[in-house]
């Protein structure tokens, strides 16, 4: 484990966590869940809120993120000086309706944003009056003072269990379950990625409701939430209070794996530990793994001879600086380290995670292999991280730089490739990419060394 330079704060202390002006924002305001409604195949979300608020999170989220796209069509009160004064509940009211009128949806999500919640506006009476009359509506509390869009994220899912998906009382189907994963749009490879949970969680047996992204069946696998024998959290912190609070509403077990698993070790061992806590047949799971590692080890070593045989022509990376939010710090991390033997130089994680996770967080990052792990430092403002790692000593050494736009100028000063794997990344497309699970490690490592030779052959 390398120290810590003693230029940067200790892990403890974070980079401005939240106590005031942050330069290079690495995610969006409580509103910009909004792109979580629109990873639900049918939902459509109605935001309450000054103008322009909707479309700026959303292209913030999707355009200078991977260029991602993706269905825009979000009606907005866009109140002003008036609705402040006398309130804005009479304007939700006529936006619901109207949109009613003109638009079809199997899920209608009202979401809130910093005027309403300013002011006072009473939003739950104006949304259960429709709801009473039968229409698939809800209500979430998304005010950009109250957090950013990961927290957004569970206030959105709190509120389509609790007020739409409801009680349940019914019996609990063996082999179907919940996954509460990466944050759609946040994650420029979100798509990706969940498809490759999904494919190789049913390749073990399972029944998957993955709930987001264009392999969820809809608002359908949303209402059959009730009906999972578990709830399996993929992430350091992200979807265990929903995990928790299912706990409680349907009494369902839940499992909780902190790192998402790249590569073929670390997938099999994580299909293993899935299939253990289902109480799966081992065989058809261990058919499964044998079949997928056997497509990926014959890459694998054809990689090998790439590097072996280019050390002499490249310079290769030999350490590691991963500037994200925790599920990809944690995830990129794990595998450069354990699969590909870089030694951990400095991990930041930029999300502004809720204090009671941070302490597990450090644990997983200090825990990432066998014998070693890393330091973590909570860092939110851009500008004091980069200034902080410029000044870091990496003679002899070659960092490689897993970050995002941002990290540009710092990748060019260090002499290091930047592979981007978060927001925002502006030079990246991405639609269905995956870095997860073992074709994503595969799809991984070319990225990752076609920037090292591009590099090198640029320099």
């Amino acid at each position: 484990m390398t120290p810590l330079d003693s230029n940067l704060p200790a892990p403890d202390a974070g980079i401005c966590n939240g106590s005031g002006p942050l330069e290079q924002v690495r995610y969006a305001c409580s509103l910009g869940a909004l792109t979580s409604v629109i990873a639900i195949p049918g939902a459509i979300p109605i935001t309450h809120c000054g103008p322009g608020c909707a479309s700026k999170q959303f292209h913030a989220l999707s355009g200078i993120n991977a260029y991602q796209g993706g269905e825009f069509h979000v009606p907005s009160t866009n109140i002003g000086n008036r609705e402040v004064i006398f309130g804005g509940a009479d304007r939700l009211d006529e936006l619901i309706a109207a949109t009613l009128r003109v638009m079809a949806a199997d899920l209608f999500v009202v979401q809130s944003g910093c005027i309403p919640g300013l002011i006072g506006d009473d939003i739950e009476s104006v949304v259960g009056k429709y709801r009473k009359r039968g229409i698939p509506i809800v209500h979430a509390e998304t005010s950009g003072y109250r957090g950013n869009n990961f927290t957004g994220h569970e206030a959105i899912i709190r509120a389509i269990i609790d007020q739409f998906v409801g009680a349940y009382d019914g019996p609990q189907e063996p082999g179907l379950v919940n996954v509460w994963s990466v944050l759609p749009y946040q994650n420029p490879f979100w798509r990706g990625d969940l498809e490759e949970i999904q494919r190789i969680l049913e390749g073990i047996g399972l029944t998957v409701n993955i709930l987001f992204g264009p392999s969820c069946a809809g608002v359908a696998e949303w209402q059959a939430i009730p009906r999972a024998a578990f709830n399996l959290v993929l992430s350091p912190w992200l979807g265990l209070a929903t995990a928790r609070h299912l706990e409680q509403k349907y009494r369902q077990r839940f499992l909780h794996i902190p790192a998402i698993p790249i590569g073929a070790k670390l997938t099999s061992a994580f299909l293993r530990q899935v299939a253990e806590f289902a109480d799966l047949d081992p065989g058809p799971v261990e058919t499964f793994i044998a079949r997928e590692e056997k497509r990926y080890y014959p890459f694998l070593r054809d990689f090998a001879a790439f590097y072996a045989g280019c050390t002499s022509q490249y310079q290769l990376p030999s350490h590691l600086v991963v500037i994200s939010e925790s599920a990809y710090a944690l995830a990129i991390t794990r595998f450069m380290v354990d699969q590909l033997g870089l030694e951990p130089r400095y991990q930041l994680v930029t999300e502004n995670p809720p204090g009671e996770f941070r302490g597990a967080i450090r644990a997983q990052f200090r825990n990432l292999v066998e014998g070693g792990g890393a330091e973590v430092i909570f860092a939110e403002d851009g500008r004091q991280i980069n200034r902080s790692i410029r000044q870091a000593d990496f003679t002899g050494q070659l960092p490689i730089v897993f970050g995002s736009t941002w990290e540009g100028d710092l990748a060019r000063h260090l002499g290091a490739p930047l592979v981007e794997i978060g927001y925002p990344a502006t030079d990246e497309v991405v639609l269905s990419r995956s870095y997860v699970g073992y074709r994503g490690a595969l799809a991984l490592i070319e990225r990752i060394y076609t920037t090292v030779v591009r590099k090198n052959t640029m320099a």
